[in-house]
């Protein structure tokens, strides 16, 4: 890669859709273009939990605007994240084709620990360097990340069910501004912050900053109202709780400072604010520019420059679970040369996702920490479950599936996998399965194709004699294979006994 070139984040955040692009010199990021679009995606939920259709066409069209400006761009510089809304939509396998269709571009969701750590870094490159630990709290559409952490080090970081919109559209509906209704919606937030009150409140920090739409939209008014001289505080803040009780409905504040995309979010968004100074001990939040998709550039300049989370996050995933280091250095090592195999035959690039086989055979064996007994399951479990820094719910998602189905019947795996993933699934299988003796070993003498309706697998016949219980094996796999209706043919010589 050359070091200078081009890269894109596209946030799709519940209340706003933003695209950033910039320029990377020398590992420095220089801003070039930015798009905005307030969706209010997170109002599309209906009663149900599912994304409207007037909701998904406004996240589409503001998606197609953002791929005619990205078209041209190499994949590989350019990420998509989604947050809250697309992580609890009960329709968002649906949508998500037609989005990315829209966008040109796959779409990551992410969870919302992941989405606090991208918050930090983009906040912590564009405050000054300081030696105090700082609380960054992100009120956003949908939820709200908190985060401690020290210079580019996030320490902590939670994310909480709480939003401006969601909060808006339930506490205020009808855009009345009372009394009862601040009560409500801040001890309703409140409640929510009692389970993270012990690791976020005020002994564990000493600079408050905010980021992010309504922190940005809350500074902006007290300083242009004279209601606090620099950022968010206290007293601000219930001079504001003031105003717009005396104004009684969200339609009749009149603020120097209110865009009008924040005033039907601004109630919502207050209440959070004022119950994260209450429970948190916060007395004044300054404000920073820098937040998820900003975060998300430099995360990818990282990955660019094998800085890759993901890849700390597998090494501490085997520490925490006691894998059996040299064997999963065997297993990785047999399931890339038997997909690079494959891969050649079905005509693809074998690069392309080859890190969800990587991190699949090394954590492949996880699941041993909780039990021997189908300890595939439990290694699944755990990477679908899991915190997992760097990887999005859909990464977490394939890899458990692919380690799922690493061993037992194919059947769990369903019918939906393409021709590729059951390549990488029959890899990983033929590594653990030739691994089995855990000893080092010269790579077997094995080879292997894609046929048109399934997988050929060759060896020769001295090495199927010095290894009886593997030819075995590889046997029994290929009745497994046909079992669900797809061919792993072998060749001649397996067919035969010594």
């Amino acid at each position: 890669m050359s070091p200078s070139h081009t890269i894109a984040a596209v946030d799709l955040g519940s209340n706003s859709f933003r695209l950033q692009v910039a320029r990377v010199v020398d590992d420095q990021i220089y801003l070039l273009d930015g798009l905005k679009d307030t969706v209010r995606f997170a109002a599309a939920l209906d009663a149900k939990g599912r994304l409207d259709l007037a909701g998904q066409n406004r996240a589409l069209a503001a998606l197609a605007r953002f791929g005619e400006r990205l078209r041209g761009m190499p994949p590989e510089h350019v990420r998509v994240v989604a947050t809250n809304t697309l992580r609890v939509a009960q329709n968002a396998a649906e949508f998500l084709p037609k989005a990315e269709a829209a966008l040109g571009f796959p779409i990551e969701v992410i969870a919302g620990r992941e989405e606090a750590r991208l918050i930090y870094i983009g906040a912590a490159h564009s405050l000054p360097a300081g030696k105090e630990k700082r609380l960054v709290v992100d009120i956003g559409g949908g939820s709200t990340e908190f985060i401690v952490g020290h210079q580019f080090k996030p320490l902590k970081t939670e994310s909480l069910l709480m939003g401006c919109v969601s909060f808006s559209l339930k506490f205020f509906p009808d855009g009345k501004l009372t009394r009862q209704a601040f009560r409500d919606a801040e001890l309703a937030a409140r409640s929510e912050l009692q389970s993270i009150v012990h690791d976020f409140s005020r002994e564990h920090w000493q600079l408050a900053v905010g980021t992010s739409g309504t922190a940005r939209s809350l500074s902006d008014i007290m300083e242009q109202n004279d209601l606090s001289r620099g950022g968010i505080t206290l007293e601000g803040m219930e001079k504001l709780r003031a105003i717009m009780l005396r104004a009684g409905h969200i339609d009749a504040v009149q603020l120097n400072g209110l865009r009008p995309d924040r005033r039907p979010v601004l109630p919502g968004g207050f209440a959070i604010m004022a119950a994260v100074f209450a429970e948190l001990g916060v007395q004044k939040m300054s404000i920073t520019l820098g937040a998820l998709r900003d975060g998300v550039l430099y995360d990818l300049v990282g990955r660019q420059h094998q800085r890759d989370l993901r890849e700390v996050t597998v090494t501490q995933f085997k520490r925490r679970y006691h894998v059996d280091m040299a064997q999963q250095e065997r297993v990785a090592r047999l399931a890339e040369f038997a997909y690079r195999q494959l891969a050649g035959s079905l005509g693809l690039d074998p690069e392309v996702d080859l890190n969800l086989l990587q991190w699949g055979a090394r954590l492949h064996e996880i699941g041993l920490s909780v039990s021997h007994s189908n300890y595939h399951k439990h290694s699944a479990y755990i990477l679908q479950h899991a915190d997992m820094p760097g990887f999005s719910s859909h990464e977490q998602a394939r890899v458990a599936l692919l380690v799922l189905g690493h061993k037992g019947g194919l059947k769990k795996l369903g019918n939906g996998l393409t021709v590729d993933r059951w390549a990488r699934v029959l890899s990983l299988r033929l590594a653990v399965i030739c691994c089995r003796s855990r000893t080092d070993r010269p790579l077997p003498p094995i080879k292997l194709e894609a046929l048109r309706n399934g997988f050929r697998l060759d060896a020769p016949d001295e090495w199927l004699d010095a290894n009886p219980l593997t030819h075995t094996a590889l046997l029994q796999e290929a009745e497994e294979w046909r079992e669900i209706g797809q061919l792993l043919q072998l060749s001649p010589n397996f067919q035969r006994w010594n």
